[in-house]
């Protein structure tokens, strides 16, 4: 051992020497000899992944060379940093382990200016894995990086921004207006942002979803908040687009909220103003609430087949189509539609398998073996919600448990040349689907 450990010095002295040589090529500062040496020191080390050797000479670097000496000093030394964070079991040595985490970010920042929006990212994710459990400092750092970045700020940063805000108002410590002008812009944010490839395009989408499930989980959008927020605004500018898409758009998120006056005003506005998508919807809301089935589904429907709309909120559109379909007694719509929610999934497809199986549940499927298949087909949706969504697993089990009570006895089914486990294909009520025997 003592032999390896004289080779591999050896080694580094001798590269050292090298790297002396050409010390003049490069700006290692006034300690060049000593900065030039640390660095062979340290980095060699880090390649082989000894780590505890590599940390101590490249504090030795750190602390004689300029930042402009290696940028690979920051990337290495935010490396080191991070494992000795978590080696490190005192709160407060913790701490200041991060500090220098964000301090290596800005120093990189000011000596690599070129790269500074890459460097701002990675901060805002350090901030992120070190300091959530602080709202208010959260908040404030991912506001000045979000701000600065734009549409640039990756996903996680934009949402870990609407959490932080979203806590604090809990806290008493932001209004709800605060929260909604952060929802804003981070929707904003991810609407805008860029996609080089599918890969990209899709992430964009799964963020977006992020945002908005977890602003609507938020409960921050209250009819009563957003009718004391937006009212005034609408009464002063009612031919505003961006206003009045903005209001149906947080009235889209919050729970009973499409049949109050200033829902009303602003869906027709925006409907005059832009009949997209958006405003489609919009009126499918206002209809809804009003019990005008047929012209709710209308427009829904308007807004589905619209090429302006993204897979995610086809996604969306499609579920509540299959939910106010079902609820309507529309049966082949919302079957179609629930169908098109699981494929396309963003989160949809466990409640999109849980209407299918209340579809199956509820058919009327004459007085023969389809009696009890239509329970079987129930029972593999709901078993597949369950599978799909953690968040409806007990409202799955549930309803798995009560058609289970349908299932007919051994011999009954045996008397149809049935046998549990046996495929079984049902038609009714303008449904079909292959389903396995299931018996008591």
């Amino acid at each position: 051992m003592k032999k390896l450990a004289l080779v591999v010095f050896a080694a580094l002295a001798f590269m050292g020497q090298n790297a002396l040589a050409q010390t003049s090529r490069f700006g290692h500062g006034k300690d060049s000899a000593d900065c030039v040496l640390y660095l062979s020191y340290y980095e060699e080390y880090f390649k082989q992944k000894n780590y505890d050797s590599a940390l101590p000479n490249w504090r030795k670097a750190y602390s004689v060379c300029p930042p402009t000496a290696s940028e690979n000093m920051f990337i290495r030394g935010t490396t080191l940093m991070t494992r000795l964070y978590n080696q490190t079991k005192d709160a407060a040595a913790r701490s200041a382990i991060v500090d220098t985490i964000l301090t290596l970010q800005d120093q990189r920042m000011a000596a690599y200016p070129k790269k500074r929006n890459t460097i701002l990212n990675n901060k805002g994710q350090h901030i992120i894995n070190y300091r959530s459990a602080d709202a208010e400092y959260t908040y404030k750092a991912l506001s000045e990086i979000v701000d600065e970045l734009g549409s640039e700020a990756n996903g996680p940063l934009q949402v870990n921004l609407l959490q932080a805000a979203i806590a604090l108002y809990r806290e008493n410590k932001l209004t709800a207006d605060d929260v909604i002008a952060a929802y804003d812009k981070v929707s904003a944010n991810i609407e805008n942002a860029s996609a080089g490839n599918d890969a990209e395009k899709e992430d964009n989408l799964k963020v977006k979803a992020t945002i908005e499930s977890v602003f609507a989980d938020s409960k921050v959008a209250s009819c009563e908040n957003l009718i004391a927020i937006f009212g005034p605004r609408f009464d002063a500018d009612p031919n505003n687009l961006a206003l009045v898409s903005n209001i149906v758009k947080l009235m889209n998120s919050a729970e009973d909220c499409a049949s109050n006056d200033l829902y009303l005003k602003a869906v027709t506005a925006m409907y005059k103003l832009d009949p997209s998508y958006r405003s489609a919807y919009g009126l499918y809301r206002l209809n809804a609430a009003r019990d005008n089935v047929a012209d709710a589904a209308k427009y829904l429907e308007e807004a589905i087949a619209s090429a302006e709309s993204d897979e995610a909120t086809d996604a969306q559109y499609n579920y509540e189509m299959a939910a106010f379909c079902y609820k309507n007694g529309m049966r082949g719509k919302a079957i179609e539609a629930a169908r098109k929610a699981v494929d396309m999934d963003y989160g949809y497809a466990g409640k999109a398998y849980l209407i299918m199986g209340n579809l199956w549940a509820s058919a009327t499927c004459g007085e023969t073996v389809d009696k009890w298949a239509r329970y079987w087909a129930a029972a593999d949706y709901y078993q597949k919600a369950r599978n799909a969504d953690p968040s409806i697993a007990d409202e799955a089990a549930a309803s798995l448990g009560s058609v289970s009570r349908y299932y007919p006895e051994a011999s009954e089914a045996f008397m149809y040349d049935l046998t549990k486990g046996q495929s079984y294909t049902v038609s009714c009520g303008g449904m079909t689907a292959t389903t396995t025997v299931r018996v008591q």
